[in-house]
């Protein structure tokens, strides 16, 4: 799902951030670039202004990490290399990062019955969805079939000693539905241990909120109105979160028309064709962002019905998936435990 447009929450605790200059500020807010997005860190803490040089300095150099092991468009990164790689008989030595993240994507393939796939990028490409643009006809069922034969996240051997081996040469990896969840995890997990309980972390839209607000209310974040005409910041539905993450995934400003067609740019990686299905946007909450961030993705694969169902047999895990109806008008359907507010 390399080619799915990420729906940037809006982290309304964020508008009014404090001052950061100061051992004063209550509220210290940290942003920047990463991963081919933005990212934002807001803590609800007095921290002096060494305490924040060396905060920032630490969230980009861990940052820096995950890109250097996970980014497609370096060269050098594990990732590249690992894609690079045509052979079946080797083990290809990982990083702890990259193995976790293997680990996670598995599981949320196997949970979603391969509706989140890591390899699908040959039939987003085909498509006319991924780097080589777009294309002006229909792919052809031999050439879907063809690059079918490329896609399967089961096709790749992890080993939890370390390592990946192809089962097929030309299989490659796009780990982007799942790596920013789990980079606002690894900057949780570093505010953790540096002693912070109440903050929110966000990457690209995708977030983890810890503890409360410095004025005691939760952490509240809103989704995007689903509608391509929508301002970038109409909240659509809002609800607060502690100790939650939530990922969000969307369909509605990233289509192709073919031959007068429109069709979505979320390939159904069962069929090898965009899914016909009316879902414009999926949100999730889950314990953790990267367990988010990859059942988003598969909730716009699945559908309404059976994406509610899996997130009903979850525990801790709740979502609200938005259908387009045939008059333009919008339908929630959410699981048992989601209840959002009106934006």
């Amino acid at each position: 799902m390399r080619s799915r447009v990420v729906v940037r929450l809006l982290i309304l605790a964020l508008i009014c951030s404090a001052g950061i200059g100061s051992a004063a500020a209550e509220e210290l807010l940290l942003s920047g670039a990463t991963m081919g997005t933005t990212y934002h860190v807001k803590v609800a803490a007095a921290v002096s202004g060494k305490e924040i040089s060396s905060l920032q300095a630490r969230i980009d150099r861990r940052l820096e990490q995950l890109n250097q092991s996970m980014s497609t468009y370096r060269v050098d990164s594990e990732i590249s290399r690992f894609n690079r790689l045509k052979s079946i008989d080797t083990n290809f030595k990982i990083s702890d990062d990259f193995l976790t993240v293997m680990l996670a994507g598995d599981a949320v393939y196997r949970l979603t019955d391969g509706a989140w796939d890591g390899t699908v990028s040959p039939l987003v490409d085909l498509w006319g969805f991924g780097p080589a643009g777009r294309t002006d006809k229909v792919p052809s069922r031999q050439a879907i079939t063809e690059a079918m034969r490329k896609v399967g996240f089961d096709q790749i051997e992890i080993s939890a000693k370390g390592y990946l081996r192809k089962h097929r040469p030309e299989v490659m990896i796009d780990l982007a539905s799942i790596a920013k969840g789990y980079g606002v995890d690894q900057i949780a997990e570093l505010l953790e241990t540096s002693g912070f309980k109440n903050y929110l972390v966000e990457i690209g839209g995708e977030v983890y909120a810890s503890g409360r607000r410095e004025d005691g209310r939760y952490w509240r974040v809103g989704i995007n109105k689903p509608v391509k005409t929508a301002a970038p910041d109409a909240v659509y539905a809002a609800l607060d979160l502690q100790n939650q993450a939530m990922a969000t995934s969307g369909d509605y400003r990233n289509f192709e028309e073919i031959g007068g067609r429109a069709y979505s740019h979320i390939i159904d990686p069962h069929s090898g064709y965009p899914v016909t299905h009316a879902v414009v946007s999926s949100s999730v909450v889950a314990p953790n962002c990267t367990l988010a961030d990859g059942l988003a993705t598969a909730l716009m694969v699945m559908g309404p019905e059976k994406g509610i169902g899996l997130l009903n047999r979850l525990d801790g895990v709740e979502g609200l998936v938005i259908v387009r109806k045939p008059d333009g008008s919008l339908e929630n359907h959410w699981s048992n435990g989601f209840s959002p507010n009106p934006g």
